[in-house]
């Protein structure tokens, strides 16, 4: 963090109420990016929202969006609030988004597996977690991941399934393999937390997030400390 930005942090402090900052402070300690999503394409406005609300239910903080044809759209009645409270990663500055999606995840260390049946998949209860750091992507609601995105991966993960339909909606996906491979996190003994400094850039932007009329405020404090 910046001193401008510890600055503000701390004339915000007194608008925000004590039970927040508890909850704030709460939530914080149990929040990981040990896992991960990336969301390729995903163009239906409730399964986007239910998505990032499992994801802040989970303590999953980082969500990766990967727009190429469709454009990433919440329904307020369905996410109740939850994108405020996560880091949303969005690509879409290039013909196919997927790959500097994929290449941004590698770089920082994590192991990119498709959500798809596949020749080489395992169940989601048998996703080893102990040789590190795990994106999960998750494709289109009709077409799943594209052949990119399959191509760069380098595991395969399924939910395993025991009737005619031939794939669970996107947002129950999301929904089972977060919360087995959340639970066996949760359970090892594995360093799933976030960093210091990661920690207290979150609780900051959550701060932030929790002032009303925050535009205008920050405006008003800019001009007095930059003076």
């Amino acid at each position: 963090m910046t001193e401008y930005d510890k600055a503000f942090r701390e004339f915000l402090l007194p608008m925000v109420n004590e039970n927040r900052l508890e909850l704030i402070d709460r939530v914080l300690k149990d929040r990981t990016r040990y896992i991960t999503i990336l969301l390729e394409d995903i163009y239906q406005s409730h399964n986007a929202s239910a998505v990032l609300r499992t994801c802040d239910c989970f303590g999953i903080q980082d969500v990766h969006i990967v727009e190429n044809r469709n454009t990433y759209e919440l329904n307020p009645d369905v996410e109740l609030g939850a994108a405020q409270w996560l880091t949303l990663h969005t690509y879409n500055k290039e013909g196919n988004n997927t790959l500097p999606a994929i290449r941004s995840l590698k770089e920082k260390g994590y192991r990119v597996v498709a959500a798809t049946p596949h020749t080489n998949e395992v169940e989601v209860a048998d996703l080893d977690l102990d040789k590190g750091r795990v994106a999960i992507m998750l494709g289109t609601e009709m077409k799943g991941l594209s052949e990119s995105a399959l191509s760069l991966a380098d595991e395969y993960v399924k939910i395993p399934m025991a009737g005619f339909t031939e794939s669970f909606n996107i947002s129950v996906s999301a929904a089972i393999i977060l919360y087995e491979l959340n639970a066996r996190l949760r359970s090892s003994f594995l360093d799933w937390k976030m960093k210091p400094s990661e920690n207290e850039e979150i609780r900051y932007q959550w701060i932030r997030n929790s002032v009303n009329h925050i535009v205008r405020i920050e405006k008003g404090f800019k001009k007095k400390y930059c003076g």
